[in-house]
């Protein structure tokens, strides 16, 4: 069938909006027990509930968590490492009331942990069971009124007698509580303010009474210019970690107080400390280490075996937590370009895996998908910046004769984060409609070792924003997309990047705020603990930096904005407060400037419920057709745009 003209982002696709808010389920947090493999699911047909699963050596699978609990974790608002098993029982922290549950096979949940005087005011995350059943570590933090919330590592008692048993308090921050394989040492990280655990971390050991109590500490390696990542102790009791003092996330091995490198490399076997109880590597019973890393912006898993470091040829390009599975094989999160999220089961010296779970029951038809290509580009300073690079793709339309494609600038959050290869529909969305993307991993992203991540040191809404910019006058240069149709999109931090671009900048034709950052002193004042002092690196120390803060805020340039913009905001949101949204709203209004709000009630710092996922980005399509002259195909629920 011959392929049909049409505009561009005109074109008729199988990736509805619906197929990307419903079309499956967000699998994390891997972990096993035993021969069995349990994961957290994400359920946006749920309102974004999540459920613990388990898949037995049969085959069968079945939901854990039961209908009235939803395992999630707040702690540091972003969570992770919600859940831990023990044999056949599973430890989770419960999203209503944040208290820990223990849940023995069938058995209905009992909670191990009283009930907080504030509401949700006690969080636990990043859980490790004992060997012996008997007790569970992990991180509490303690929220008080008019006090800054307290994090500690406690033990707490299995079966719910007693109090917590504090291991380490007095820190800012804490994480990673890990067992050696007689539960006879403790490690775990800290921080203080006002670094972010990829700033600088220490590592400490202590030894164990029977009763979990800590004696001996001792501060292991670690500082303020040093980022520790997943400490672990090996099948032989010698404790791993990953570390950066090279200037690269490389994986280490201290014995008899000696600590050396064993793969040292330019690359990253460490990520971004966002979320709890994230894992790039995993001991084998022999001590053979599987390993993820990052070399040349992209992925890879391997078999460590002393200091030789071969990689295992795999189908994937992008890799999750993942944990011994057995005596030889290995359990995690994969995807690939092509191919949604699964649980796999991978064997490393054979090379075979076994998919447990898609994300999704099916795939989207290849034809379909736009597979990325790695750019690098020349940027401010006579530097060079990455990106990954989607052009459009639907066999069954072909571009008018001379039109060239409008581009969609995506700046992810974090600021300190990634792009992934992994296949992503709300991409495949934009490409299949005819829109170029291009997913910028600007200065201050990882993957690329400490040097490129701390560009971003000071120059928050400057590198980041200027990168996003030469991204897309890099491919307009080349006639790769229509430079008078671009257009930058971004949420949370990348929603602030995008806010920086339309308004100290006047390249783009449009642009979408997700829930993001107007008013930067805002968030300096107004945000929780963990990113409480997160911008004294990004912009400076406030409120000395007051000024700069203001310099660097769009909220106080609203009359330099010069292009239609989309704000959409949950009205829940407690890292990025809706009056942030509301002001930048009124500051549109008076200017005259065509804007579109879309608020949505129940959603948090991101957003999790399936209608409203399928509202957003149809709404987005919607703008940009408005805006750029073509009419969607897909039928869309309209809404005003003011100033239009």
């Amino acid at each position: 069938m011959k392929a049909e003209g049409a505009p561009f982002g005109a074109w008729t696709s199988p990736v509805t909006a619906s197929l990307v808010a419903c079309g499956g389920v967000r699998l994390s947090e891997v972990r096993t027990s035993g021969p069995d493999v349990y994961w957290l699911e994400a359920r946006a047909a749920e309102g974004g509930r999540g459920v613990v699963v388990r898949r037995e050596p049969s085959g069968a699978i079945a939901d854990v968590t039961p209908e009235g609990f939803y395992a999630r974790t707040l702690a540091h608002e972003y969570g992770g490492g919600t859940y831990a098993v023990s044999g056949s029982t599973v430890f989770f922290s419960n999203f209503a009331d944040q208290r820990v549950y223990r849940q023995r096979g069938a058995e209905a949940p009992v909670p191990i942990t009283p009930e907080p005087e504030q509401p949700r005011g006690v969080r636990y995350a990043d859980f490790e069971c004992s060997p012996d059943g008997r007790w569970l570590f992990c991180v509490r933090e303690t929220h008080a009124e008019g006090r800054e919330a307290a994090n500690e590592v406690v033990a707490l008692e299995t079966d719910g007698s007693g109090d917590a048993r504090v291991i380490s308090t007095g820190h800012d921050f804490v994480a990673f509580p890990r067992l050696d394989p007689e539960g006879r040492q403790l490690a775990w990280t800290s921080w203080e303010h006002p670094r972010m655990p990829w700033d600088g971390t220490e590592l400490w050991l202590a030894d164990l009474t029977p009763d979990a109590r800590p004696r001996r500490v001792e501060l292991v390696a670690g500082g303020a210019a040093e980022s520790i990542f997943q400490p672990e102790f090996g099948p032989d009791g010698s404790l791993h970690f990953v570390t950066d003092r090279s200037g690269w996330w490389n994986l280490y091995c201290r014995v008899a107080g000696e600590t050396r490198a064993l793969a040292p490399l330019e690359a990253e076997f460490g990520r971004p400390q966002w979320a709890f109880a994230t894992a790039t590597y995993a001991f084998l019973d022999d001590g053979r280490i599987i390993c993820i890393w990052i070399s040349g912006g992209r992925e890879h898993i391997g078999v460590l075996d002393g200091s030789h470091l071969r990689e295992i040829e795999t189908p994937y390009s992008s890799f999750g937590r993942l944990e011994r599975l057995g005596e030889s094989r290995i359990a995690l999160t994969a995807a690939s370009p092509s191919e949604s999220p699964a649980v796999v089961a991978l064997d490393p010296d054979l090379g075979e895996i076994e998919v447990l779970k898609r994300s999704r029951e099916s795939d989207v038809d290849a034809r379909y998908v736009s597979v990325p290509s790695a750019i690098e580009f020349p940027t401010s300073q006579d530097r060079t910046a990455h990106a990954l690079f989607y052009a459009p793709a639907n066999p069954d339309f072909q571009p008018l004769a001379r039109e060239r494609p409008p581009l969609l600038v995506i700046s992810h959050g974090g600021p300190t984060g990634a792009t992934s290869s992994a296949l992503n529909l709300g991409i495949q969305f934009w490409t299949s409609r005819g829109f170029a993307v291009v997913d910028v991993n600007y200065g201050g992203s990882t993957g690329y070792g400490r040097e490129y991540r701390e560009r971003l040191r000071g120059s928050w809404g400057i590198v980041d924003t200027e990168d996003c910019i030469h991204a897309a006058r890099y491919l307009a240069d080349r006639d790769r997309v229509d430079p008078d149709r671009m257009a930058i999109r971004g949420g949370s931090a990348g929603g602030y990047t995008t806010l920086c671009a339309l308004t100290f900048h006047d390249l783009f034709a449009a642009g979408a705020s997700y829930f993001g950052v107007a008013d930067a002193e805002a968030l300096a004042a107004d945000t929780h603990k963990f990113e409480s002092r997160y911008l004294d690196s990004l912009i400076g120390p406030y409120p000395e930096a007051r000024d700069l803060y203001r310099a660097r805020s769009p909220i106080h340039f609203a009359d330099r904005l010069s292009c239609p913009l989309l704000i959409l905001q949950g009205l829940e949101d407690e890292i990025v407060p809706p009056a942030q949204a509301e002001v930048m709203v009124e500051a549109l209004r008076a200017r005259g400037l065509p804007y579109a709000y879309l608020p949505f009630e129940g959603e948090q710092h991101g957003f999790r419920r399936a209608e409203n996922i399928i509202r957003a980005l149809e709404a987005e399509l919607y703008f940009y057709g408005r805006i750029f002259g073509f009419e969607p195909a897909d039928s869309i629920e309209p809404f005003e745009i003011a100033n239009l």
